[in-house]
């Protein structure tokens, strides 16, 4: 067995060719954050791209920057926060889901899981805010795509193709993305003690209304305490994230105060806290637990996904909470079996989805299908993708499988 370590891409460009002339699986890693997501990959030789580090380019009033694929999210927002930009898409960090502490993911895995947090309803996921990357192909060739300034969407889909991909269609090297201002400020309206349909419906009013919402969650009763040090209590709680200039932020807020009046108890969460309370939803640290408990990350219509959860829990214990007005749900399975089939029957019955297995322990992942299954049409085309890139299958084989 090989644990190969690059630091540059030309490093990188001889390991895969290596691999590729020895006809040799190789798993790729990042700081192995997310390395338990997903089924275990089926290589005997492991590259770490955790010392391929370092902002290359970083040009603030053009709001892009660009950074080698092993840069930590931890330092990349650090630089950002200096300049009062931020990554909008808003990447979620797995590592406390895991038992690890916060700040070891990196900008290249952020893309390839194409991971975002709490904003994802404003700004979207990360593959809409790739301008650019440079990669090694299964093949063992380096290529570029896209460019690194806004303007420039030449080979943009390519840059997309590799969001999602965990590894299985190129080694990135070097990935530039589109950043944004920070904003002034932001509050959080704290709605409280609503059952999950009655959260659903003040959400759909809140998100229909011209407030500009730009994150809204429900942690229901006994969740709500574990996240943001306790200050939302134990009761159950429905949260909305308003942004921008502290006027338009107020005037928003009457509004939002106007509507769901007769929704229940309101209160309002300002500065830090409101900043904690997403950054804990955004990292499932309700589940952040300590266990190796499954747990599913189910993207689903919001309108439905109290309705599906409802009938989950009747067949078996199971935790939730809403995240993106309910369209991404968390699960927790309490007793240990993740219900594959059940739960992903209930999601297509309420609407259709896609139920992905992001915590197990390694037997149960590798039994059953960790991502949702692909109807055969996409198998297809993700198949004829994968044959472009990587037609020797050496790149995280059995990851998604």
């Amino acid at each position: 067995m090989n644990a190969f370590s690059p630091t540059t891409p030309e490093e990188v460009l001889s390991v895969v060719q290596w691999a590729a002339d020895n006809r040799a699986p190789l798993e790729i890693v990042g700081q192995g954050s997310k390395r338990a997501v997903g089924r275990p990959a089926q290589a005997e030789h492991t590259v770490s791209l955790a010392q391929l580090t370092g902002i290359t380019l970083y040009e603030p009033a053009e709001l892009v920057l660009t950074a080698r694929a092993g840069t930590s999210i931890a330092e990349i927002e650090k630089l950002l926060a200096e300049q009062n930009q931020r990554l909008d898409f808003e990447p979620s960090d797995y590592g406390p889901l895991f038992g690890a502490p916060r700040g070891a993911g990196t900008i290249g895995g952020v893309l390839a899981t194409n991971l975002s947090g709490p904003r994802r309803l404003k700004a979207g996921a990360a593959r809409d805010h790739i301008l650019g990357i440079n990669a090694v192909s299964g093949r063992g060739e380096m290529f570029k795509a896209g460019g690194r300034v806004v303007k420039n969407v030449t080979g943009y889909d390519v840059s997309k193709a590799m969001a999602n991909s965990w590894g299985t269609l190129a080694v990135c090297t070097d990935v530039a993305f589109k950043v944004v201002p920070a904003s002034d400020t932001e509050t959080t309206l704290v709605i409280r003690s609503l059952l999950d349909e009655q959260a659903s419906a003040a959400m759909a009013l809140a998100l229909g209304s011209s407030a500009e919402v730009s994150s809204a969650a429900h942690l229901p009763e006994g969740l709500s305490v574990s996240v943001a040090n306790g200050v939302l209590g134990s009761e159950a709680a429905t949260l909305l994230r308003l942004e921008g200039f502290p006027p338009s932020i107020d005037y928003r807020l009457n509004l939002l105060r106007h509507i769901l009046k007769s929704a229940g108890d309101l209160h309002v969460l300002e500065g830090e806290p409101s900043k904690a309370l997403w950054r804990d939803i955004r990292d499932c640290i309700p589940f952040a637990d300590g266990t190796l408990k499954p747990v599913w990350r189910v993207s689903m219509q919001p309108s439905q996904a109290h309705a599906m959860t409802l009938d989950l829990r009747r067949s078996c214990p199971a935790s939730a909470f809403y995240d993106w007005q309910g369209g991404l749900v968390w699960l927790r399975m309490e007793h240990g079996d993740p219900e594959a089939d059940q739960l992903r029957g209930l999601v297509r019955a309420h609407g259709g989805g896609h139920a992905t297995l992001v915590r197990a322990e390694a037997a149960i992942r590798a039994a059953i299908p960790v991502f949702e299954p692909q109807p055969p049409a996409l198998r297809a085309l993700s198949d004829r993708l994968k044959e472009s890139f990587d037609p020797l299958g050496i790149l995280n084989p059995g990851r998604m499988n």
